[in-house]
């Protein structure tokens, strides 16, 4: 079955998330999350939620910062920490979205000597604007197709420019209407 991919970055949020999680639920949907590892660790109920549901929760990071200028040393024990905190919450993560999906020469390097597999995007809702859901939607529609991966927030992280993540919740509504009328399956992106 043709299938799309949504995914969820800089969560969870106390908020925000347990809403998505309603609407992918609402929906039959599944999906990945790439948390901040010291947020995941932070909110272990939502974690354990999240799993329950039947998502996939990768690596997104500790430090929110951009790997181009940061030394492999520093990537090295960045993942470290970060893998440690996830696994503190029963997480074991196969996929890895670095910060702003900036990569610099040792990220490859870094993902193998992990076991894990960098992980980008085809469609890029800009929810960290504040556009309303409305306008990400039409923005993106043409693009949510086979194999689309699609990157959204459900959290707010670092260069935000929203307060909250309600438009990305109702832009999520409004992708589930669009797969099922499409003939599309919402799976992780594994």
């Amino acid at each position: 079955m043709p299938m799309l991919a949504l995914t969820f970055d800089d969560g969870p949020d106390p908020e925000w998330t347990p809403r998505l999680l309603d609407v992918l639920c609402a929906a039959g949907a599944r999906a990945t999350f790439f948390p901040i590892a010291s947020r995941a660790a932070a909110a272990p109920e939502l974690i354990d939620q999240i799993l329950f549901d039947g998502h996939e929760i990768g690596l997104h990071c500790d430090e929110h910062a951009r790997h181009s200028e940061r030394s492999i040393g520093w990537g090295r024990r960045d993942t470290a920490r970060a893998l440690d905190l996830l696994r503190s919450v029963g997480v074991r993560p196969r996929l890895w979205r670095t910060p702003w999906g900036d990569t610099a020469a040792w990220s490859d390097q870094v993902a193998r000597e992990n076991q894990l597999r960098i992980t980008g995007w085809t469609v890029d809702t800009r929810d960290w604007r504040g556009d309303r859901a409305e306008h990400m939607f039409r923005a993106t529609r043409d693009a949510l197709c086979d194999g689309a991966i699609v990157l959204a927030h459900d959290g707010i992280g670092p260069g935000a420019r929203r307060a909250d993540a309600r438009q990305t919740i109702e832009y999520t509504a409004r992708v589930a209407g669009h797969a099922a009328t499409a003939g599309l399956s919402l799976r992780t992106a594994t």
